[in-house]
C-alpha cells in the first residue's frame, strides 16, 4: 500500500486535454454522489473545527474563573475596562478580526490544505502559552495572538469544505461540520463546570480546560496527510494535472462505494470556458457583481455577531446575573450548551431543502423572539428551556450563513472576499464585550436582549432583501 498523502501518485503527466480543465474539474466534483469517501473528507476537516470551536467558545465557560481567579472584574466602571471579563471576549475577537480580515487571503495563495495545518498549529500553541499566564494583559496578548489563528481557520475551513463536495450537499456537509465542531460546545461546558470550582493539582481550573484546547495540534498532521488540497483551487491555479490526479483517485473511491458507473458530468458546465488565470484583486469585490454581495454580507456579519456571540459568549455570567449562583450557572450553562449539536442535526434534514437565506431569515427571528421571552424568565426551568431554543437558532444561523457566504464568491477569491466580510462580525464582536458589559451593568439582562433583538432584525433585512438564491447551483453559476 502506497504511504504517499492523498492524491500524490507516480502517475505520469498526461495532456490536460485529456484530464480536464478547471471547468471540467469542477462539473465532476459536482456530479460525485455522497458516498463514504466523500463524507470521510468532510468529517476530517471538521475534526480540525472542532478544536477551532472549542478555543472559539471556551470564552464563556472559563469566564466565571477567571473572576473567580481574581484576574477580572465581571463588568468596569469605564466602557473600555481592560481590566474586565469584556476585555478578553474582545482580545478573542480582536485576534479573530485580524485573522480574517489580514491572513485569509494566504489560502487563496497557498491552498486550504497549508493554511488549514498552519492555522490549527498556531492557535493551539498560543492558547498553552496563554493558559500559563498569570496577568489580565498577559491573557488578553496571548489570547489576541491564538485568535489571529482561529480567524484563518475559520475562513478556510468553511472554503475547503465548499470546494470538496458536489453542489446537491453543500447545505448538509456544513450542517454536518457543525454538528461535528459544536459537540466541542458541551465538552468545554462539562469541563468548565467540572474544573473551574476546583483547582487540580494547585492550577486553577480554567487553566485546566484552556490546556485542553491546545491539544488540537497533536492530530494537525495526521489530518493534513489524509486530506488532499482542493481540485478546484488547484484547477484555477493552472495545475490541472494534479487536480484531476486527486479527482480520479476519489472518484475510484466514489465509485466502488457506489456500486455502479457514475452520473455524467453536466454538459454545459463540463464545456464552459475557463476563465483566465488571473491573480485575484482585492477590488474586484467592489465590482458588479459582487458589489452587492459584499455590501449586503458586511452589514449581516456586522450584526449577527451581536446576536449570535452577545448570547453564546455570555451565557453563565448572563444566569449569575439573574440570582443563579457560580456552580449552578455553570450547570445550566451545560444543559443549555448540549443543545448545540441538534441544531446542525435539523441542518442537515432541512438545509437542502430550503434556501439558505430562508433559513438565515428564519433562525435570525428566533433569536430574537426567544431572546425576549428569556429575559424575563426567572424559573431555572424555563431559562434552560429559552437558553435551549436560542441555541438551536443561534447553530442553525451559523450553519446557513457560513454555507451561504463561501457560495457568492468565485473559487479564485473566495478565501480573500469571505474573510474581508467576515472579518467585520469579528471586530462587531469584539466591541460587542463591551456594549453586552456596558448593557447589563446599567440595564440588567433585558436591555442585553434588547440590543440583541434589534442586531437581528438588521440581519433579517440585510439577507431577506438583498441575499441572492443559491440552493442547488453550483458555485460557478452563482459566481458568474
Amino acid at each position: 500500500m502506497s504511504s504517499l498523502p492523498f492524491g500524490a501518485t507516480h502517475a505520469s503527466p498526461r495532456d490536460d486535454a485529456a484530464r480536464g480543465t478547471a471547468a471540467q474539474i469542477n462539473a465532476r466534483i459536482d456530479r460525485l454522489p455522497a458516498t463514504r469517501a466523500v463524507w470521510a473528507l468532510v468529517l476530517l476537516l471538521s475534526f480540525g473545527g472542532w478544536f477551532e470551536f472549542y478555543d472559539l467558545f471556551f470564552t464563556a465557560y472559563v469566564g466565571p474563573g477567571l473572576v473567580k481567579s481574581g484576574l477580572y472584574s465581571t463588568t468596569t466602571a469605564s466602557f473600555f475596562g481592560f481590566s474586565g471579563l469584556g476585555a478578553f471576549v474582545a482580545a478573542s475577537f480582536a485576534g479573530l478580526f485580524i485573522g480574517t480580515f489580514c491572513f485569509t487571503g494566504l489560502a487563496d495563495r497557498y491552498g486550504r490544505r497549508t493554511m488549514f495545518t498552519a492555522s490549527l498549529l498556531w492557535y493551539s500553541a498560543a492558547t498553552f502559552i496563554m493558559a500559563m499566564q498569570g496577568s489580565a494583559p498577559a491573557i488578553n496578548l496571548w489570547r489576541l495572538i491564538a485568535g489571529i489563528g482561529v480567524g484563518i481557520e475559520l475562513v478556510t475551513i468553511d472554503t475547503y469544505v465548499s470546494e470538496l463536495v458536489p453542489r446537491h450537499m453543500r447545505g448538509r456537509a456544513f450542517a454536518f461540520v457543525h454538528l461535528v465542531q459544536y459537540t466541542a460546545v458541551p465538552s468545554v461546558a462539562l469541563l468548565a463546570w467540572w474544573f473551574v470550582p476546583r483547582t487540580p493539582l494547585g492550577l486553577d481550573g480554567w487553566r485546566w480546560v484552556v490546556m485542553f484546547g491546545a491539544c488540537g495540534a497533536l492530530i494537525a498532521w495526521a489530518i493534513r496527510r489524509r486530506v488532499p488540497e482542493s481540485p478546484r483551487w488547484l484547477a484555477q491555479r493552472g495545475r490541472h494535472e494534479e487536480a484531476a490526479r486527486i479527482l480520479d483517485k476519489l472518484e475510484a473511491k466514489v465509485a466502488a462505494q457506489y456500486g455502479r458507473a457514475l452520473p455524467a458530468p453536466s454538459p454545459e458546465a463540463a464545456s464552459a470556458a475557463t476563465q483566465p488565470q488571473a491573480k485575484a484583486r482585492f477590488a474586484e469585490i467592489w465590482q458588479p457583481p459582487y458589489r452587492r454581495r459584499t455590501i449586503t454580507l458586511l452589514v449581516f456579519n456586522l450584526f449577527q455577531a451581536i446576536g449570535f456571540y452577545g448570547f453564546a459568549s455570555w451565557v453563565p455570567t448572563l444566569l449569575v446575573s439573574k440570582g443563579v449562583t457560580v456552580t449552578h450557572g455553570l450547570f445550566y450553562s451545560f444543559v443549555i450548551a448540549a443543545s448545540n449539536p441538534f441544531g446542525p442535526l435539523i441542518g442537515m434534514a432541512i438545509a437542502d431543502r430550503i434556501e439558505r437565506k430562508t433559513l438565515i431569515v428564519l433562525a435570525a427571528l428566533g433569536i430574537a423572539v426567544f431572546g425576549t421571552l428569556f429575559a424575563f424568565q426567572s424559573s431555572p426551568a424555563m431559562l434552560m428551556v429559552l437558553g435551549v431554543l436560542i441555541t438551536l437558532c443561534g447553530t442553525l444561523l451559523s450553519v446557513g450563513y457560513h454555507a451561504y457566504q463561501v457560495e457568492l464568491f468565485p473559487t479564485r477569491m473566495r478565501a480573500t472576499a469571505v474573510g474581508f466580510v467576515y472579518s467585520m462580525s469579528r471586530l462587531s464582536a469584539m466591541f460587542s464585550g463591551f456594549m453586552i458589559a456596558f448593557a447589563l451593568r446599567h440595564f440588567g439582562v433585558p436591555g442585553v436582549f434588547a440590543l440583541i433583538t434589534g442586531a437581528m432584525v438588521m440581519v433579517m433585512a440585510a439577507i431577506g432583501l438583498f441575499g441572492p438564491r443559491t440552493r442547488n447551483r453550483s458555485l460557478e453559476s452563482i459566481s458568474q
